[in-house]
């Protein structure tokens, strides 16, 4: 017996799998489109409860339920806004800033349950439930400023003063999770938030500062 396989023509081939080339190219071109047409929150991991959680019966917007500064706001959102624009254009909250809008500078950072984040790179629907603290809410009711921003201030941490708010809420997280080691340690765990003006040496003066009487 010959080790050659049987020359048989692509019309054969066909016939015996029931399925022709043009049909299955058809059908890989549906499939391929369907996928790409999903919408990024049913595409998502399914194990994240984040996602999809109130969704609207459009698919495409949200129900989200979101406390910010200690209050609670319920808003219908498309699933493509960001936790910076849904704070500054739905919710009057201006003093986050948009710089970079691409996570590189910092000047959007809040704190998400306690945990600092680029508002700008946060889809708003994975905060289903949060608790959102911005730099208007780092004062107390009665207009009394937060340690760290008394040593802003105090300290002349800032020039025209655009990244001041996340230099900030960067700053007060970093309190918190314990880097104000060392200046070197500050340095590095504010490494995140640019400062165009260059007041560097200030802002760790500051972080410094509010850390020692956090201590005190």
């Amino acid at each position: 017996m010959s080790d050659e396989l049987p020359n048989r023509d692509h019309g054969d081939v066909e016939a015996s799998s029931g399925l022709s080339r043009r049909g299955f190219l058809s059908t890989t071109a549906v499939g391929g489109v369907a996928a790409g047409v999903l919408p990024s929150a049913l595409a998502a991991d399914p194990a994240d409860a984040s996602v999809g959680q109130g969704m609207a019966p459009d698919g495409h917007s949200s129900v989200l339920s979101v406390t910010v500064n200690g209050r609670r706001h319920q808003v219908t959102i498309d699933n493509r806004t960001s936790l910076l624009d849904l704070l500054r254009e739905r919710l009057a909250l201006p003093g986050t800033k948009k710089g970079c809008d691409a996570g590189a500078c910092g000047a959007c950072t809040v704190l998400v349950d306690g945990r600092r984040v680029n508002a700008c790179l946060t889809l708003a629907v994975r905060c289903q439930g949060a608790e959102v603290t911005t730099i208007e809410g780092l004062a107390s009711g009665d207009g009394e400023l937060h340690p760290l921003q008394r040593a802003f201030v105090e300290q002349d941490a800032f020039q025209c003063g655009y990244c001041t708010p996340g230099q900030i809420m960067s700053g007060v997280a970093c309190i918190r999770e314990g880097h104000t080691g060392s200046r070197e340690e500050i340095r590095e765990w504010m490494s995140g938030n640019i400062c165009r003006c260059g007041c560097y040496v200030k802002i760790v003066n500051a972080v410094q500062q509010a850390a020692r009487e956090g201590r005190s």
